[in-house]
């Protein structure tokens, strides 16, 4: 068990705290699930994984390398899966099961569950994920857009604001 004592707190790793508890409760941090997870605002909750794979569409935190990531399933493959945030123009290949920690099994939003079988939360799954390829057109031009605004922005913004 990995421990950091500081003034009598015990800090755990996401794996520890799922070993001794089944499920994990926090506030995500990143943009790559919008529009579904808002940071540091919405609470998701995560239970701990079992024996059986990952179903398509389960968002599903894994660990690569250091780095925890939470990301939903776009296909179940016979060794594997491809992952992607639902705000994320890539899709990742080689997330296998050794790699998954939990699946997230609610959303508090405003004091309010979301559970995943909420009929709303379907709709915007099918929606969100069935329209993949108009999903990533739509995200690319919206990235297109912002890199070109910045460009013609930066010079105006050094003549504004001359040091």
């Amino acid at each position: 068990m990995t421990k950091v004592e500081r003034s009598n707190t015990v800090y755990l790793t996401f794996e520890e705290y799922m070993k001794i508890n089944g499920y994990l409760v926090y506030t995500n941090v990143g943009c790559s699930m919008l529009p579904l997870l808002r940071q540091r605002r919405d609470i998701i909750e995560i239970r701990k994984k079992g024996p059986e794979r990952c179903k398509k569409y389960d968002v599903a935190l894994y660990k690569r390398g250091e780095k925890y990531i939470l990301h939903r399933v776009l296909k179940v493959l016979p060794d594997g899966y491809l992952i992607a945030g639902d705000h994320n123009t890539f899709v990742e290949r080689d997330v296998t099961d050794k790699m998954i920690l939990g699946v997230m099994t609610r959303v508090i939003r405003n004091g309010k569950d979301i559970y995943m079988d909420n009929p709303w939360y379907r709709l915007y799954v099918h929606l969100w994920c069935d329209c993949y390829p108009l999903r990533m057109l739509i995200l690319r031009c919206k990235s297109l857009a912002w890199r070109v605004a910045h460009r013609l922005l930066s010079p105006l913004k050094k003549l504004v604001f001359k040091k």
